[in-house]
């Protein structure tokens, strides 16, 4: 279990303009990720050192985005401004999160402008849209080398997440403690009694750290 990544809702003005804010404060560049045709989203990707990566998410006007947990989530908080939606962890077997929560994770993919095929099974998005504090699972399927981390190398280090919430919540959710998936990642756990979520994600950037 190994902290993968980190989902940031694009704000009003769209996937494109939330993107570049973000890169632009980090002092690197986004590459376009494409399009989730399972989830009816489509994304932009910023690499991180210590595979992992920050993606910007955005909901598309397609009847997958209304069925699709994820779809829902993603259009949920950006109708409520944008922001970080969430966070997700790898792990080697779904199996007893499946068992766990009572259903089967579902398939993702998606499609590079050269025909490769970037596969994946997740999970748990259902327990985020209601606890935005617990991250969603994931289990990466098919070539290794296509994970969003390795679009470039990049020295960008995400060093501590502030997440409103309690640490024994996430790790009851998780069923292993919280700070297994985390390894470098400092978290700070605040308004343990306030509504859940992510608050803020420090990088470690060129110019020194950077909190969005």
């Amino acid at each position: 279990m190994r902290m993968d990544h980190v989902s940031y809702a694009c704000e009003h003005d769209g996937l494109a303009a939330t993107t570049e804010r973000i890169a632009t404060a980090l002092g690197v560049e986004a590459v376009k990720g494409g399009v989730h045709p399972r989830f009816g989203t489509r994304n932009m990707i910023i690499p991180l050192a210590g595979h992992k990566y920050l993606e910007v998410v955005e909901v598309l006007d397609h009847p997958a985005s209304d069925k699709a947990p994820f779809g829902q989530a993603v259009r949920a908080r950006s109708a409520a401004g944008g922001g970080w939606m969430g966070w997700c962890v790898e792990v080697d077997d779904l199996a007893p999160f499946e068992e766990r929560l009572g259903r089967a994770a579902v398939n993702g993919n998606r499609k590079f402008p050269d025909g490769r095929e970037l596969v994946w099974k997740q999970i748990g998005i259902l327990g985020l849209i209601a606890d935005p504090q617990v991250p969603y699972m994931l289990k990466w399927e098919g070539d290794p080398s296509l994970h969003p981390s390795h679009a470039y190398e990049s020295n960008l280090k995400m060093s501590c997440l502030t997440i409103a919430g309690s640490a024994s919540r996430v790790t009851e959710w998780l069923g292993e403690p919280v700070e297994k998936p985390l390894e470098d990642v400092a978290v700070e756990w605040v308004a343990p009694h306030g509504t859940p979520g992510i608050l803020s994600v420090t990088f470690e950037t060129a110019n020194g750290a950077v909190t969005i």
